[in-house]
């Protein structure tokens, strides 16, 4: 799929937007909150296709040698087309140059039992990273987090 990816600004509305359309990954409301919120302030890239947003990954710094995919969303008409990997791939470029040596990101884990999420664990194994730990006191009863790390260098 050609998109452009465009970095150096922010995408709230869009993002807001995208994941409403999505909501089988992103179906409380309180978290789509959050995620608009995050995406306010925080470094995103955004796949652009004819100047229409279609994906966003928005990213949370943590230290000057890790960070962490925040949000990845791609428009679900578009998804597995390569948008995905194109949006963090110019994510681990952009932080690479800045020094950063690990990315995690946090997502349903599998004792969840979700067919969507499991392409999405399915997806983060494929391009690169390690499942490191199932945890079920970070979001809650019933909702057990997955955290996948992925070195840069």
């Amino acid at each position: 799929m050609n998109v452009t990816i465009v970095a150096g600004r922010q995408w709230p509305q869009e993002l807001d937007q995208l994941m409403r359309d999505l909501p089988d990954w992103f179906g409380i409301e309180s978290s789509i909150v959050s995620y608009v919120d995050a995406a306010r302030t925080l470094p995103t890239a955004a796949a652009l296709r004819n100047d229409e947003f279609v994906g966003g990954c928005v990213v949370r710094p943590h230290t000057p040698r890790a960070a962490e995919i925040e949000l990845l969303a791609v428009s679900p008409a578009l998804h597995r087309q390569g948008i995905g990997r194109q949006l963090v791939d110019a994510v681990e470029a952009d932080l690479g140059n800045q020094g950063i040596e690990l990315l995690q990101v946090k997502t349903s884990g599998p004792s969840g039992g979700s067919e969507e999420y499991e392409r999405t664990r399915a997806f983060y194994e494929a391009i690169g990273f390690i499942p490191l730990e199932e945890r079920t006191d970070i979001w809650g009863p019933g909702n057990p987090c997955l955290i996948l790390v992925k070195p840069l260098r």
